[in-house]
C-alpha cells in the first residue's frame, strides 16, 4: 500500500512511518519541519526511516493548497495517515489564530486534494481534549464533545466536522482517531513527560496542577501506532473512534513512577488548574476493540520505563 503520513517528522508520524515501512508499505511523508519545537528532535525522529527506500520524505506545507492537490496527483495514494498539526493545548492559548490555519483550513486542503485525485481512505488524528470538561468518563465517541476549552481542541473538533461533510458528499472514507496523552521513546520536548523526566533528573522543581489529581489516559505510543495501522487497514466509510489505554491515571502517581526509575524525589510546585485544562481524560475504547480489533498492551509504568531508557540513551538526561 502507497500511504501518504503528514506530520512525518514528528512523534505520532515518524513511529508510524517506521511501523508502515517495516511490513512493506511505500510511505511518503510530509512535513513543514515547523520551528515550534527544535529541529533536531525532528531529525532524531527520522534518524532509523532515512536509510530506508520504501521511505521517502517531501518538503510541503498543509496550507499549500496547489502544491497538495499535485502531490496527492503525482503520487497516486491508496492511502493518508493525517498527524500533522499545531498541537499543545496552552500554546494555542497564546497563538490561537494559527490552529484555524493549520488544523482546519490545512486539513480541508488536505480531504480535497484527496477527494480531486485517487480518493485514498484517510484516518485523521484528533484529540480526547475535545470532550472538555462536561463529557462524563470514560468518554464515548457518542458524546457531542461540543465545549473544548481551547483553540487547539476547537480546531481539531471542526476538523472533524469538516471531514464529516467531505465524507457525506464525496464518499470519502474516512476515519477519525481520538488520541489520549501519547507519551513513549521519540516523544515531544514540549510534553509533560518529557519536561518532568528532564526536570525531575536535574533537581528542577515541576509544576503539578490540582494537587496531583488531574487525571490523564496515558497512552504508549507503540499502542498508538497499532490503532492507526488498523484504521488505515480498515479503510472504514466514516467513523470517530477512541484510541487510548482505557485507564485514568493521576498525575501525581506518573511522577511517582518518574521518581522511582530516575532515582530521584521531585521539587513539586502546586498550582490551580488551568482553564484549558480538563480534570480528567479517560478513553472509553470499546468502539476501537470491536472495529480495530485495538488492544492497548503497555501499562504506564512499563512504558515510562522504556521512556526513560531511551532519554539516557539519547543523552537527554
Amino acid at each position: 500500500m502507497k500511504v501518504l503520513v503528514t506530520g512525518a517528522a514528528g512523534f505520532v508520524g515518524s513511529r508510524l512511518s517506521k511501523a508502515l515501512v517495516a511490513r512493506g508499505d511505500r510511505v511518503v511523508g510530509l512535513d513543514n519541519f515547523d520551528p515550534y519545537y527544535e529541529i533536531a528532535h525532528k531529525t532524531r525522529h527520522l534518524s532509523d526511516l532515512e536509510d530506508d527506500t520504501r521511505f521517502r520524505m517531501v518538503r510541503g506545507d498543509l496550507r499549500d493548497a496547489p502544491a497538495l492537490r499535485e502531490l496527492f496527483e503525482r503520487e497516486n495514494f491508496e492511502a493518508v495517515a493525517h498527524i500533522a498539526a499545531m498541537a499543545a493545548v496552552r500554546y494555542s492559548v497564546q497563538f490561537p489564530l494559527i490552529y484555524g490555519q493549520v488544523n482546519v483550513q490545512g486539513t480541508a486542503n488536505l480531504l480535497d486534494a484527496a477527494r480531486l485525485t485517487s480518493h485514498p481512505r484517510c484516518v485523521l488524528a484528533s484529540t480526547g481534549s475535545v470532550y472538555g470538561r462536561d463529557t462524563p468518563v470514560p468518554f464515548s465517541e457518542a458524546a457531542p464533545a461540543v465545549s473544548p476549552l481551547a483553540p487547539y481542541p476547537a480546531s481539531k473538533r471542526a476538523m472533524e466536522l469538516f471531514a464529516h461533510s467531505f465524507s457525506h458528499l464525496y464518499g470519502q472514507r474516512t476515519t477519525i482517531l481520538r488520541l489520549f496523552n501519547v507519551y513513549g521513546p521519540h516523544g515531544r520536548p514540549d510534553m509533560m513527560p518529557w519536561q518532568w523526566a528532564q526536570k525531575i533528573a536535574r533537581g528542577e522543581p515541576i509544576t503539578l496542577f490540582n494537587g496531583g489529581h488531574m487525571k490523564r489516559d496515558w497512552t504508549y505510543i507503540d499502542d498508538i501506532v497499532s490503532g492507526f495501522t488498523a484504521a488505515l487497514d480498515a479503510g472504514l466509510e466514516w467513523e470517530i473512534i477512541n484510541l487510548g489505554c482505557g485507564q485514568s491515571v493521576e498525575n501525581g502517581r506518573f511522577v511517582q513512577i518518574l521518581e522511582a526509575l530516575l532515582e530521584r524525589q521531585a521539587a513539586i510546585i502546586e498550582a490551580p488548574c488551568p482553564p484549558s485544562e480538563p480534570l480528567e481524560t479517560f478513553a472509553d475504547i470499546s468502539k476501537a476493540r470491536r472495529l480495530l480489533g485495538y488492544e492497548p498492551k503497555t501499562e504506564v509504568g512499563a512504558g515510562l520505563k522504556h521512556f526513560v531508557a531511551w532519554m539516557k540513551e539519547e543523552n537527554l538526561l
